[in-house]
């Protein structure tokens, strides 16, 4: 028996033209949460939806979305509008942006347009300011050496078995403390932490994707979010595609106040910054496997390392680093869990 569904379907009878609703399952993500589609009657207007988070609060704590949801949505991002909230119970009524994700809508002829609205409204988020009940929390040093760890603790020794050689833990504490500088050096912004093509949703009518998943929110580098966007884990992108739309949120993010970094200094930012969410992701991927029978990210798991193989070879105080990677570590990731993707065709940007 669900006792959370039954649970949160007696807290969502209660408001008005809820009173008859039945929760229909929309999704789960990486953590405890769940949704549910629920629809009001709304007299000669039909029926509306709404959607129902359901965060254990023994698990998730809510208030960090409340409280950033309702501060964005005044500021005018598109995140969804917090209809009812019941922390206690961990239950939020949430406006309904739909199920079509980005990911799903991408292809060579859309890319363009999506990438561009979803840059356009990654600056605002940037520009954003803490909300005055919850300070954004700091991308400081602990926080950054933490997610790096989740790679040798998760991926290396759990997922691949790997028993790691004094030598390498140095290669890897060396490499973590390039990227750590790196990461601290960048201008502060305010960061979504998780901006990808599965967390924006294409709305019917708006040219502006809506936004999902950014209970995580903190202050940190300016090119947090647009690497993973860019350098999404769930899909992959040419060169030169990546190039434009990286320039494209340089110059908009310049315009708008919140660097001064030409656009040698501003990639190499992007590269280094991408590595170290990328052995964050590579590492938690493995633990949502190992550790929550979660085994559908393992996929992810060869194209997350292959972007740190590229990154790193342009790197020359990598490239102990890069040939470790390279010849150590990927042929064990191919070996058991599936070959690296190949590198996408270019296609020159219009």
């Amino acid at each position: 028996m669900d006792t959370r569904l039954q649970l949160l379907t007696h807290w969502i009878r209660q408001f008005p033209g809820f009173e008859l609703c039945k929760a229909e399952p929309v999704s789960g993500d990486a953590s405890f949460r769940r949704y549910f589609r629920v629809w009001q009657q709304a007299g000669a207007h039909g029926h509306r939806p709404f959607i129902v988070m359901d965060a254990p609060p023994e698990h998730e704590d809510c208030g960090p979305f409340v409280a950033i949801a309702r501060h964005w949505h005044r500021q005018g991002v598109a995140v969804p509008d917090v209809v009812q909230a019941d922390l206690d119970q961990g239950f939020l009524l949430l406006e309904d942006f739909g199920d079509s994700l980005m990911l799903g809508q991408l292809n060579d002829d859309s890319a363009d347009r999506l990438y561009r609205n979803a840059l356009e409204e990654l600056t605002r988020i940037a520009r954003q300011t803490s909300p005055a009940d919850y300070p954004l929390p700091p991308y400081d040093t602990t926080l950054l050496e933490r997610e790096m760890a989740l790679f040798p603790d998760w991926l290396l020794e759990q997922q691949l078995g790997m028993s790691l050689e004094n030598s390498e833990r140095a290669l890897l504490d060396t490499t973590f403390a390039m990227l750590r500088e790196s990461a601290l050096a960048q201008p502060e912004v305010t960061v979504h932490r998780d901006y990808h093509s599965r967390n924006l949703l294409v709305r019917p009518g708006e040219a502006r994707p809506g936004v999902i998943d950014f209970q995580d929110a903190v202050t940190g580098p300016v090119t947090y979010d647009v690497v993973s966007l860019l350098k999404d884990c769930y899909i992959q992108w040419p060169e030169g595609r990546i190039c434009g739309w990286l320039e494209a949120f340089r110059q908009s993010s310049l315009e708008a106040g919140l660097h001064r970094a030409d656009p040698e200094t501003f990639r190499q930012w992007f590269e280094l910054m991408g590595m170290q969410r990328h052995l964050k992701a590579a590492g938690i991927f493995a633990r949502l496997s190992i550790r929550d029978g979660k085994h559908g990210y393992l996929k992810d798991i060869p194209r997350t390392v292959h972007y740190l193989i590229l990154a790193s070879s342009r790197q020359p105080a990598l490239r102990h680093f890069h040939e470790w990677l390279s010849d150590r570590v990927m042929p064990l990731i191919e070996a058991t869990i599936g070959p690296a993707p190949r590198q996408p065709r270019e296609r020159s940007l219009p």
